[in-house]
């Protein structure tokens, strides 16, 4: 028996988004004019176009760096008023050696630069924050989209994070609503009648790694539908995929 079909389906013809703008209505838009809605669709939707619509595009012209960002500057060869930034939004440095520099976001995240990010976000000297509450904000466009078709979706935010130990870099998830994170295998058996102790797939990570591949950082689709998929039912949170310090053997 054929195991199920998993679409990616890049959602194109969204607008440039700007500040203020109802990124839902712009992906329900673009979704009916494409490849439709179904209910169990999975929408991935870049942390980068929810920024922008939630007013996260800062000048740095418009900040002033502290002498801990002009210190921290130095050491890294960094534009202070980024640094400035980057310490703004982080709860502590995790790393830093020479340019680089990993951050544990107030989100909980670990990553560079408390994922600030200046490509594809307007004139030079702009950057981009990352969203407030990532999770919320999946579930305005989660529940938008359903009272708008009736459909249950799922919504995954992802945004790009290097990765310890592996050279490149991947989508990840930052935000999610309408699914649960992980499948879990502990417990079950696999075909020999080996019981798994510590098979927890995050599948949210593998759908939004999967949704880059025909998105594109150069072709401007910002939104992937995952079609086909028989994720987790239930009420996740990325909050979930912050593995406990107490638990962290590298910090």
């Amino acid at each position: 028996m054929d195991g199920p079909e998993v679409r990616l389906i890049p959602l194109t013809g969204l607008p440039e988004v700007r500040e203020g703008d109802d990124v839902a209505a712009q992906i329900i838009a673009a979704a009916k004019a494409g490849p439709g809605l179904e209910p169990g669709d999975v929408f991935v939707v870049t942390q980068k176009i929810v920024s922008k619509a939630e007013g996260r595009v800062i000048a740095l012209d418009d900040v002033t760096p502290s002498a801990e960002a002009e210190r921290l500057a130095a050491e890294t060869e960094k534009d202070p008023r980024l640094v400035e930034l980057i310490l703004s939004e982080s709860a502590g440095i995790v790393r830093q050696r020479g340019p680089v520099l990993i951050t544990e976001t107030k989100h909980g995240f670990v990553c560079a630069n408390a994922g600030i990010d200046s490509s594809n976000v307007g004139p030079e000297g702009t950057v981009c924050l990352l969203p407030e509450d990532p999770d919320a904000s999946c579930r305005g466009i989660r529940d938008a989209i359903r009272t708008a078709t009736g459909a249950d979706v799922a919504v995954i935010m992802s945004d790009t994070f290097g990765r310890p130990w592996r050279e490149g870099h991947t989508n990840v998830t930052i935000g999610i609503a309408g699914m649960l994170p992980f499948v879990d295998y502990v417990g079950k058996k696999d075909s020999f009648g080996y019981e798994l102790r510590v098979s927890t797939l995050c599948v949210a990570d593998e759908l939004a790694a999967a949704a880059e591949l025909v998105q594109n950082k150069l072709d401007g689709v910002p939104v992937t539908i995952v079609r086909g998929y028989d994720y987790p039912r239930g009420e996740g949170s990325s909050r979930d995929l912050i593995r406990p310090r107490e638990m962290d053997l590298f910090r």
